[in-house]
Order: structure tokens, then C-alpha cells, then sequence
């Protein structure tokens, strides 16, 4: 029997069939000598019994953070204030998705906290609508403009990312009050919230099929090259292709050298700013590896068309000659 994975709790697998019927599973042992991943989302098929999950099905998609499979569409949620929208970490999390290929678009909470609020949205809209960005304005906590939101996810599974205090819990719970989550309030000092989703789960009530996932913040693109942060930035990529070099990174302040930096005033400051800063996280990775790279060089040397490792000076055997030119030596001393 085949069911869709909605919850994990310990080594115990809540998951749903489509009559809706809920077992709680456990992994056959094959699967983790395999090393294969089971994360909220997945598709599986299910033992005789009902007790085991022994097989995982071909996935859609999949995220490592959050770790989620086969979503229909990624919800990104900021608040306008209370933690104050950060533009930068909003550009991360849409640059992440663009690199794993998943559909997103952007709920911006708390509309309520804005005093500017038709200036706000104006200035965001800006930036994103040119990019195919959904964008939703709501106050979840006084069930405000939810209405575009909830045609929008119907139908589809929806996964939610976004800070921790940015309103996560509460839109679900104005989506449907029965679910009744914990939330907390953002910290005045910080201006940071607590994690109150422990895990991912889909919650399904109605049309609506939603996975709840814990806040992140420390996501760094220390696992790309440099050259394919560009990709990530579809309106920074628009004015690159006429640099002076060909491995122009665009990140050169100089007129005439890159064609990016001669079109800034066409680029909203947040997305180059970004741009900047995830270039320096690849290339500190690019850095690495290349380090790594010269030290397993070092290790390593050519023995006919086989490579092997060197052995270390310490104990290395010494020659015979070398012996002999050594006591040679101490003789002629003598």
C-alpha cells in the first residue's frame, strides 16, 4: 500500500493513505543500511501489515532545509515589522529555492505593524513582481486580506518557510482555528523569535494541505561555486555578458570592466547586496576546496596509471645509498 509521509516523531513515521486511514510506521532496516533519507512529504509503500515503510517512491522534488519532499509550491513568509523585514534574508531563502527548482512565492505578515504600509508595498513590490513573485499582504494575527492567500494555496501542498517570529503558527491558525499551535512573541531586545515548530508536519483541514516547518536562519551558500550565484539572480543576470573578462564575477567597482556594475542604477541595492554577500560565501568555498584539493595532492603520487598515497617522511624507510653516502661521510670526517 502506498501513503504520503506527514509527520516524524523519533524513529516513528505518522503517514496517510489516500482514503485517509493514518498508520504509524517504522523503517525497514534495508532502507537505513541504504542510507535512504525519509523526510515529511515522501511517498511510500507500506509492508503487508501496515508497520513498516520498505520502500521510498520517486520524488518531485526535495529540500534538505527544511527537510521536505514533493511540495506543489513553497510559502515564504516575512514580517513587515516585528522582526523588520530583512530584504537580504528574503533574497536568500528565494535564491535557495530558485537553485533546488522549487516554486515559491512570498506572504508578507504583520501589514498591521506598518504605519507606511501602501509605500511599503510599493517599494516591494518593485523589486519582486518583476521577478514572477506571487506576493501576499496580511496581518494573520487580526485575519486580515487572507482571501487571495487561501485561493491561492488551495488545492496544493504548500510548505512554509520563513524566521522564527514571523508569523508562521498564527497564519495557520487563522487559516484554521481548530489547530490551535503555539506561538510566542519576538523578543524586544533581539527582535529575534523562539522556535515554536519543533519539526515539519502537514497539516490538512479542508482544501488545505499545509507543512509547518521550524524557523532558519543560518542558511550560507557555502556549497556553490562562484560562478553560478549569477544564475540565482535572474535581474542581476540580465545585464552581464558585455565584461571586459570573460570570468568577470561582477563584483569589480570599476566603469568599463563589468557591465553589471556600469547598470547598478538599474538594480535594486537589496538584490546586488546580496548578490555580494553569497558570492563571498562561494568563494570561501571555492577556497576550500581548493585547499583540500592541494593537501589530497600532496598525499598522493603516480605509481605507473595508479595513484597512491605517498608515505609520510617520518617513516619512510631510508635507502640503502643514502646510508652508505651517509657513513661515507662521517669516515672522510674522521
Amino acid at each position: 500500500m502506498q501513503a504520503q509521509v506527514y509527520k516524524i516523531h523519533s524513529d516513528f513515521y505518522y503517514v496517510k493513505n489516500f482514503k485517509h486511514d493514518v498508520f504509524v510506521c517504522k523503517l525497514r532496516e534495508i532502507l537505513k543500511k541504504q542510507k535512504i533519507d525519509i523526510v515529511v512529504g515522501d511517498f511510500v509503500e507500506l509492508s503487508e501489515d501496515r508497520n513498516f515503510i520498505v520502500s521510498r517512491l520517486e520524488r518531485k522534488n526535495s529540500l534538505l532545509r527544511p527537510k521536505v519532499a514533493n511540495i506543489d509550491c513553497m510559502l515564504v513568509v516575512c514580517s513587515i515589522r516585528e522582526p523588520e523585514l530583512d530584504l537580504v534574508q528574503l533574497n536568500r531563502y528565494l535564491a535557495y529555492l530558485k537553485y533546488n527548482n522549487i516554486n515559491c512565492a512570498i506572504c508578507i505578515n504583520k501589514e498591521d505593524l506598518e504605519e507606511n504600509l501602501d509605500t511599503k508595498k510599493q517599494e516591494i513590490k518593485a523589486i519582486y513582481e518583476k521577478l514572477n513573485y506571487k506576493i501576499f499582504f496580511i496581518s494573520a494575527k487580526n485575519k486580515l486580506d487572507l482571501d487571495d492567500l487561501k485561493d491561492f494555496i488551495k488545492g496544493k501542498l504548500i510548505a512554509l518557510c520563513g524566521l522564527s517570529g514571523v508569523g508562521k503558527s498564527t497564519l495557520l491558525n487563522s487559516l484554521n482555528p481548530d489547530i490551535s499551535l503555539r506561538t510566542n512573541k519576538v523578543s524586544l531586545k533581539t527582535q529575534r523569535g523562539c522556535h515554536t515548530t519543533r519539526h515539519c508536519e502537514i497539516i490538512e483541514f479542508g482544501e488545505f494541505k499545509i507543512m509547518d516547518t521550524p524557523g532558519f536562519s543560518n542558511l550560507k551558500f557555502d556549497f556553490l561555486l562562484p560562478e553560478k550565484i549569477i544564475d540565482l539572480f535572474e535581474d542581476i543576470k540580465l545585464y552581464s555578458g558585455k565584461c571586459k573578462y570573460a570570468n568577470c564575477l561582477h563584483n569589480v567597482c570599476q566603469e568599463g570592466i563589468c557591465s553589471i556594475f556600469d547598470n547598478l542604477d538599474k538594480i535594486d541595492k537589496s538584490r546586488y547586496e546580496s548578490y555580494l554577500l553569497f558570492l563571498n560565501e562561494a568563494l570561501q568555498y571555492r577556497e576550500l576546496i581548493s585547499k583540500r584539493s592541494i593537501k589530497e595532492e600532496s598525499l598522493n603520487k603516480k605509481i605507473g596509471n595508479r595513484t597512491g598515497l605517498k608515505i609520510s617522511k617520518r617513516k619512510r624507510a631510508v635507502s640503502r645509498n643514502t646510508e652508505k653516502q651517509k657513513i661515507k661521510g662521517e669516515n672522510n670526517e674522521n
